[in-house]
């Protein structure tokens, strides 16, 4: 194999976690500014002119360009390396957090949010397909596992501390001092990942080995990203996009809250539920002989929550629920990653990783489009149900993608 993975294991394990500590401090910070507008911008069309439908626009344009950014990303990092996508795309979302900045003071604010908001998906698929490579990289079977977990708790944490942190700062100081704060943890984050963030990936004589448009469409890689775009559809397209809603009309309220509020603080169980299990997970697939067990467990765990949630007419119900249905989220995340890194050549990680967030944004695209206007129609408890059945189709899938690849259903 390419690359230079192997030199880093196993007599450099306290530079692994040094790099890897570096990686999920970089994500955690660089999502300050992708959560920090959420609760600012809806609000903005009494101040400066937005209609609604141009904020839905714009909230959503960093989805659609990291989707036709991430394949190229992912193949660019196979060609160059690591360290510079990784810093690049760090400093393109800096400028697009300053350019949140810029848009309260300059004419036509909402073209420099829009502009904003596509140059934040540039740079932010640039950071995803170079930190899982990193990962990748610099571990091992015994350890890769936990390093995808908290490298994806890093990218998960981030966005809802900026949702808190933009809510609160906008609330007390203003919308501009929130968006020069979001600015300042992105430079910190740039500037992090510049010092502390060593190549990990090539060496001068794989440079040019992959074309920048090319994209993986190996088993492995299509296996994994179509379980990713099963995951994020059920809880990104579908929970996420639906909560709300459902509490409204099952009239369930924490802490005398409203909808929103309450759907924000059961969003606050998934996420937290979601950011441990993605450890524990990773840390038990590196222990256990075959990924694919732990992995299957998850699923049917996340099967198990969107039934609950289904039939759920309490509080207790709900909760436990959303408990369920983060562990099963969160549990796959890092294993899933962990087993595209086993069993994809080094040199082709970046391309492997590409493929997989394609599907995973596509699959978070097109789950409020499809769910909402189902629910509209038939209610939620059917399309919960179907929810629940998405990740037992994805776990036979992971099964039969994987026994045709290794001739094994759990490879170790």
């Amino acid at each position: 194999m390419a690359g230079t993975r192997s030199t880093w294991l196993p007599n450099r394990v306290p530079e692994q976690y040094l790099i890897i500590g570096a990686v999920v401090i970089s994500t955690f910070f660089i999502g300050f500014g992708g959560g920090v507008i959420f609760p600012i911008l809806p609000n903005l069309g009494d101040v400066i002119g937005i209609s609604p439908f141009v904020v839905g626009i714009i909230l959503s344009a960093n989805r659609f360009s990291r989707l036709f950014a991430n394949a190229p990303a992912g193949a660019l990092t196979d060609r160059i390396g690591t360290r510079t996508p990784m810093v690049i795309g760090m400093a393109i979302q800096a400028g697009a957090t300053a350019g949140y900045v810029v848009a309260m003071v300059a004419p036509f604010p909402e073209g420099w949010f829009f502009s904003a908001r596509v140059l934040w998906g540039i740079g932010s698929a640039l950071v995803f397909a170079t930190a899982y490579t990193i990962a990748a990289d610099v571990s091992d079977s015994s350890s890769r596992g936990a390093s995808m977990g908290l490298i994806r708790g890093g990218v998960l944490f981030g966005f809802p501390s900026g949702v808190v942190v933009g809510g609160v700062v906008s609330e007390l100081a203003g919308n501009i001092t929130a968006f020069i704060l979001a600015t300042a943890f992105a430079i910190l984050a740039t500037v992090i990942s510049y010092i502390l963030i060593p190549e990990t990936h090539v060496d001068d004589r794989t440079r040019t080995s992959v074309k920048p448009w090319d994209v993986d469409t190996s088993k492995v890689a299509v296996t994994v990203g179509l379980v990713n775009f099963a995951v994020l559809f059920v809880y990104i397209g579908a929970l996420f996009a639906s909560l709300v809603l459902f509490l409204d009309v099952r009239e369930l309220s924490v802490f005398g809250l409203g909808p929103q509020g309450s759907s924000g603080i059961f969003m606050a169980v998934t996420v937290i539920a979601a950011g441990l299990f993605m450890f524990v997970g990773g840390h038990v697939s590196d222990r256990s002989e075959s990924r694919v067990p732990v992995l299957v467990t998850c699923l049917v765990v996340l099967c198990v929550g969107f039934v609950l949630l289904a039939s759920a007419n309490s509080l207790s119900t709900l909760t436990f629920a959303c408990l369920l249905i983060g562990a099963g989220q969160g549990g796959v995340s890092g294993p899933l990653m962990a087993l595209l890194a086993d069993l994809t050549p080094s040199d082709e990680i970046g391309r492997a990783v590409g493929t997989n967030n394609v599907l995973g944004d596509v699959g978070g695209g097109l789950g409020p489009v499809i769910t909402l206007p189902i629910i509209d129609v038939v209610g939620f408890w059917p399309v919960y149900l179907a929810c629940a059945a998405i990740p037992a189709i994805a776990a036979i899938l992971l099964l039969g993608g994987v026994f045709q690849e290794q001739r094994s259903g759990v490879p170790s």
